[in-house]
């Protein structure tokens, strides 16, 4: 992969509060719900909805917003392209964390089930 610094600082400073309406959009256009989009950052991120508004209202960059953050441990189950990168290959801790949450943000749109996102074992 070849991932450069100004990539990897471009999105350690990116606000969270700038892409949350796209990650809304998107699985709305698909027919998902905010709700469903809350569940799957909480589930990554360890956020409830009231610490997300305020996330989101102070207006947090990424870096800031998963160093608040507590991974869930489930999260390196996370594989597969996103944006052109294979996020288990990504070397970049923040950058990494930050295209695990595309990455479920994408499969929710493309209407998985919530026990595959959550990578629930059968």
């Amino acid at each position: 992969m070849n991932n450069t610094n100004k990539h990897d600082d471009r999105i350690a400073t990116m606000t969270f509060a700038s892409v949350y309406p796209l990650y809304l959009a998107k699985v709305k256009k698909k027919g998902r719900t905010k709700k469903e989009l809350h569940l799957v950052i909480e589930w990554l991120t360890g956020f409830d909805e009231k610490k997300l508004k305020g996330l989101i209202d102070k207006n947090v960059t990424f870096k800031i917003f998963f160093q608040k953050a507590t991974v869930n441990p489930n999260a390196r189950l996370i594989t597969g392209v996103i944006c052109g990168y294979r996020v288990e290959e990504i070397e970049n801790p923040l950058t990494q964390q930050v295209r695990y949450l595309d990455k479920l943000v994408d499969e929710l749109a493309k209407d998985r089930t919530m026990e595959k996102i959550f990578r629930v074992a059968k």
